[in-house]
């Protein structure tokens, strides 16, 4: 089973360490058994990481940890062209994306994960998945794309799984040591997404909390 398909299992919870921003910190998530990372590349997030800087340490750790960039509204050529030179293995659209915009990513067979804000049960009808090879559920924000660190009603994403029983879900929003446990328990969701909760500051990395999330989806 390779790192992809390990990681949307939806038979176990697994992790993704969202918002790496250095060498060390993707070489110490490798150690550890993290099975995803994410980069991301939509230049107005703290946790941005300039393409070059993020080539690097993508480039040594392929092959160890499913590496997940992140975008939002970005032209299509530049995940396509990160994917090709090797830096990532899977992309993730936080935007805006249209279905036609999702269409040359199939076309081009390049998984992608759509994130989806999660307001209330009507909200849950608006999703489209495209084609995804999964969908993230993150807390609804006007005006923002992501990274809120607010959880978000858990029973909306059981909700939402029971609509689209063969989809990997990822649950986001809010997801700390401390309720990561009740998380996987109440959801089960394929992984939990997590940046401000295993952080020290943005896109610093607090491998304490890394431990305590692994353990308790474990």
């Amino acid at each position: 089973m390779n790192h992809l398909t390990s990681f949307l299992s939806q038979q176990t919870t697994s992790l993704k360490v969202c918002g790496v921003t250095t060498l060390a910190d993707a070489r110490t998530l490798c150690e550890m058994g993290v099975p995803a990372l994410g980069v991301n590349y939509w230049p107005n997030s703290k946790r941005y990481v300039e393409q070059q800087k993020a080539s690097e340490f993508l480039q040594e750790v392929g092959g160890q940890i499913l590496r997940v960039g992140v975008f939002v509204n970005a032209e299509p050529q530049l995940p396509l062209s990160l994917v090709e030179r090797g830096d990532l293995d899977l992309v993730q659209f936080h935007g805006d994306e249209t279905e036609a915009y999702c269409k040359i990513f199939q076309q081009e067979g390049v998984p992608y994960i759509r994130a989806f804000g999660v307001k209330n049960r009507e909200s849950l009808k608006h999703f489209k998945d495209g084609g995804a090879a999964a969908a993230l559920l993150d807390t609804h924000a006007p005006g923002l794309y992501g990274g809120t660190g607010d959880c978000f009603d858990w029973d909306l994403a059981k909700a939402f799984q029971s609509d689209h029983s063969t989809l990997p879900i990822l649950l986001a929003g809010g997801i700390t040591a401390e309720n990561a446990a009740e998380a996987t328990k109440v959801v089960r969701p394929a992984a939990l997404d997590v940046a401000t909760g295993a952080e020290s500051r943005p896109g610093v990395k607090d491998f304490s909390k890394v431990a305590r999330l692994l353990e308790a989806i474990r």
